[in-house]
């Protein structure tokens, strides 16, 4: 029974460049998220990949093996747009069940199409609505399965531009001549467990009885992956936000303490925003950098890494307390930083969020609001609470007017930096994250 057909894009942040602007088709083409050499490709054309270009491939390591090989700064706003017109393109054709990625999406076979004849009628369907409405350089490689990990598996057995159908008397027969590491949840971590299980093929993974897959897995994640391999049908697993964050690799010319804590600012601005948004409190604060290797010397850090608690909190004005300590503890003493990042954790859903015992009652005189007084280095307790009334204004105009058009100060100088990112497995909410 084929229950699960997974459509994969090729080369999707590419493909669009390719799309968007004809006189890139048919060229090698990288997409970096900042013009510098010591960049790398976060895509890369399939002319690109001719030539051994990857994604992570070094900016320059990309030029050695390809010489004519076009760069371009990557523009998700551009990605995300074209993602929902492919969404809405797929779903005409077969109802789309969820959004795995950006550039992956898993529909949902009715009982009447789950043949091998009608499952390949309803892919090549799909592809050419896809060429015809989206655009005519974006192509897919479509796996179709019993269950959602066995069709992503054939999405990515044939590529680019490929169908691959396994059915339950094909498994594990067609699968046999695959690395373990093709099979999503198998990473170098989980090879190694696996190794020392005594699983060294795919062939040994089959043959493993449920009880070492539970053993090399560490719990029920191995009984799933057991009963996943026979093509079992399983549906999405309810997880829960535990972090919310953003990173930014800086620009040649913003690689400097100053510069890189703006940076930080703007990006705990928009992670503030967010958690507001989806309805979180974050409980710490953690804040990273890495340095640029040229500048470091034998025996010197080649980054740093701070956190802090908090209590709950969804207010920007704490978290940018926050932040400022964190960066004056010795990361503001990195001389030449690369790229910075910021994560939120430890979340509370609103619905159970506790009110600090000294925070300032719900009822406060509209002159209160946003006062934001400090002492002695602490956010005023008093103000709190009443300063989410200024923040949803606040938040309700950038959603309005657009990027950036109320901030905090100390985000000035990083105003056109840390734009919108796309996240593996998350697609970005434009309002928040341009």
């Amino acid at each position: 029974m084929l229950l699960s057909f997974f459509v994969d894009f090729n080369s999707f942040f590419a493909s669009v460049e390719q799309q968007l602007d004809p006189k890139l088709r048919g060229r090698p083409v990288g997409v970096v998220p900042v013009m510098a050499q010591t960049s790398c490709c976060i895509a890369a054309s399939y002319e690109a990949k001719a030539f051994g270009v990857k994604t992570g491939t070094g900016v320059r390591e990309a030029r050695r093996l390809c010489p004519d090989i076009v760069f371009v700064l990557a523009s998700h706003e551009k990605y995300v747009a074209v993602h929902e017109k492919a969404v809405v393109a797929v779903d005409r054709i077969v109802p789309v069940k969820q959004v795995m990625s950006i550039d992956e999406m898993e529909c949902e076979l009715p009982k009447r199409w789950q043949t091998r004849e009608q499952a390949t009628r309803l892919a090549h369907a799909v592809k050419k609505e896809i060429l015809s409405t989206v655009g005519d350089q974006l192509h897919t490689s479509i796996g179709v399965a019993p269950n959602t990990m066995l069709a992503k598996l054939a999405s990515d057995m044939m590529k680019p531009n490929g169908l691959v159908i396994l059915e339950p008397q094909d498994i594990p027969g067609k699968l046999l001549h695959l690395k373990l590491q093709d099979f999503n949840g198998i990473g170098k971590r989980m090879l190694l467990r696996l190794n020392e299980c005594g699983i060294h093929s795919v062939a040994q993974l089959f043959a493993a009885p449920r009880d070492l897959l539970h053993t090399a897995w560490g719990g029920i994640a191995g009984d799933e992956m057991h009963d996943k391999l026979r093509g079992i049908a399983y549906g999405p697993r309810k997880t829960e936000a535990r972090s919310l964050g953003h990173s930014h690799m800086l620009p040649p010319a913003m690689r400097n303490p100053i510069d890189a804590f703006a940076v930080l600012n703007r990006l705990t601005q928009k992670a503030a925003m967010r958690l507001r948004k989806q309805g979180f409190y974050a409980t710490a604060l953690s804040v990273s950098l890495r340095c640029d290797p040229r500048h470091v010397r034998s025996g010197s850090p080649s980054g740093g890494w701070r956190e802090t608690r908090l209590g709950e909190t969804q207010d920007t004005c704490e978290l940018l307390h926050a932040l400022d300590l964190l960066w004056h503890s010795g990361l503001h003493r990195i001389l030449h930083p690369q790229a910075v990042g910021m994560v939120l954790s430890g979340l509370v859903p609103a619905s159970q969020h506790t009110p600090g015992l000294f925070d300032a009652p719900a009822q406060q005189s509209p002159t209160q609001v946003g006062a934001g007084a400090e002492t002695e280095g602490k956010p005023s307790q008093a103000n709190v609470r009443d300063r989410s009334r200024l923040l949803a204004a606040v938040d309700g105009v950038n959603r309005r007017f657009g990027k950036s058009a109320l901030y905090f100060a100390t985000a000035h100088g990083a105003l056109d930096h840390a734009p919108m990112r796309i996240a593996f497995n998350r697609i970005p909410d434009i309002e928040t994250e341009r």
